[in-house]
């Protein structure tokens, strides 16, 4: 049985912020998010994570995606482990992990687990340039790990060490469960440290061992939003390199912005300042071009999106969409359409091979195939307290500057005169004129103007 228990439960009070540290996002995913979702694809079974501050929107937030133990009162992080008590029959390994850790991958979590079969603890560590405020890593002269000391208890010459404790360990459960009582609170802070467990191991004769990460911006903890935006630059680097390695053709890495779900087909080209987040698909030499915003949405093929948003709605082959168009709530534009500047679509659904080229509004509506859609229309679908459909068929021609108040259907073929505002149905192949008949007053400009 592979476990992890994840330490959730402090605020992060250097975040200034109200919202508790491991909910601030990384990449459009909360920092617990990427843990709990690595943890699972490295085939842990059961995660717990422990809780306190925050507890309730954490727990909202994640719901059934991990278990939850409650700590709360902060005593540290080895008192932190002895809440996540569920787990203490278990067999086999656990992952005991910061939870301000966002980036650590899924490949880390699988060499440390493998790193602890045979021994009793395993302790990622990491070597850098500036060991700051993080616990030092004291070896024997053998190079075996002696000791972990937190940074306010370091004397001057522990403080010159450059190998310092990730936050992230793996024990044999039975191991962990046994010792945790062991540890005692004489320290600076008066706290329990998960980091004890090495000496109190160490004097059993039983065996710790340590795994040295290969980079240690990876393993970074968070205590900070300068330190967030750290994190955030690192994973989005990473996710950018992968897709550029599998044929996504960006053009700026540095800024484009994209989600760890979202994914591509061939021949892919992302021009800057490109953001995709959620649920996102963009399919086969299909282009973005600046400025497109998309959330949860999927593009199909020889598509291209230009400087336009995009939320939860679907976009067909062969279609141009943009500049500065607006795709939301469900719409679905199937394959040939022309969406164009400032028109936005709400619940719509846009047939085969249809037009709309400017500066409309078409809400809560079907479009059928082969339409045409002339600039300036509105689908009048709200009356203020509810909400009604208009259904536009096949082969039908709506002039500019013409409303439809909802509900109604114009038929297949049918014309809708511009400036026309029209209430009631039209049938097919009629067409429907809905103005006053102009009358010019000979004279009358003159002399409105010389007034």
């Amino acid at each position: 049985m592979k476990s992890a228990i994840i330490l959730a439960a402090g605020k992060g009070t250097r975040m200034n912020s109200d919202i508790p540290k491991v909910m601030h996002k990384v990449c459009d995913q909360e920092m617990l998010s990427h843990i709990v979702n690595n943890c699972k694809k490295a085939n842990v079974q059961r995660v717990v994570t422990v809780v306190g501050y925050g507890k309730d929107l954490i727990m909202d937030t994640m719901k059934d995606k991990c278990e939850y133990a409650h700590q709360d009162v902060q005593l540290g992080t080895g008192h932190a482990v002895m809440m996540a008590d569920t787990l203490s029959k278990e067999q086999g390994y656990t992952l005991v992990i910061n939870g301000d850790c966002p980036c650590i991958q899924t490949e880390t979590f699988e060499e440390l687990l493998k790193a602890c079969e045979g021994i009793e603890m395993v302790v990622l560590t990491a070597i850098v340039k500036d060991a700051r405020t993080y616990g030092r890593v004291v070896r024997n002269a053998d190079n075996s790990i002696e000791k972990i000391v937190e940074y306010k208890d370091c004397n001057e010459q522990e403080k010159l060490i450059n190998e310092i404790n990730t936050g992230i360990y793996c024990f044999n459960n039975q191991v962990l469960f046994d010792n945790l009582q062991c540890i005692q609170s004489n320290n600076a802070q008066n706290e329990f440290y998960i980091t004890d467990l090495v000496e109190i191991l160490n004097k059993k004769n039983l065996k710790v061992g340590a795994l040295i990460a290969k980079c240690s911006e990876e393993v970074a903890g968070v205590n900070d939003c300068y330190e967030l935006s750290l994190a955030n630059e690192w994973l989005q680097m990473k996710i950018n390199k992968k897709h550029m390695l599998e044929g996504v053709t960006i053009i700026d890495p540095k800024a484009t912005y994209i989600g760890s779900e979202v994914t591509f087909g061939k021949d892919v080209t992302i021009y800057p300042n490109s953001h995709f987040k959620g649920n996102v698909h963009i399919g086969d030499n299909s282009v973005i071009l600046p400025n497109s915003f998309l959330i949860n949405s999927t593009i199909g093929a020889n598509t291209t999106i230009d400087s336009s948003r995009i939320t939860d709605s679907k976009v067909g082959d062969e279609v141009s969409v943009g500049p500065n168009a607006h795709l939301r709530m469900n719409t679905v534009v199937e394959n040939k359409n022309r969406i164009g500047n400032f028109v936005e679509l709400k619940n719509c659904k846009m047939g085969y091979n249809s037009r709309c080229a400017h500066l409309t509004y078409l809400g809560d509506c079907e479009i059928g195939a082969n339409v045409n859609i002339g600039c300036g229309v509105v689908t009048v679908n709200y009356d203020g307290k509810n909400k009604f459909k208009t259904i536009v068929m096949d082969g039908a021609f709506i002039g500019s500057n013409v409303n439809m108040i909802a509900p109604l259907t114009v038929g297949k073929n049918a014309v809708v005169a511009a400036g026309s505002t029209i209430t009631k149905s039209v049938a097919d192949g009629d067409m429907a004129i809905a103005r006053d008949r102009q009358t010019n007053l000979e004279g009358y400009g003159s002399k409105y103007k010389n007034k």
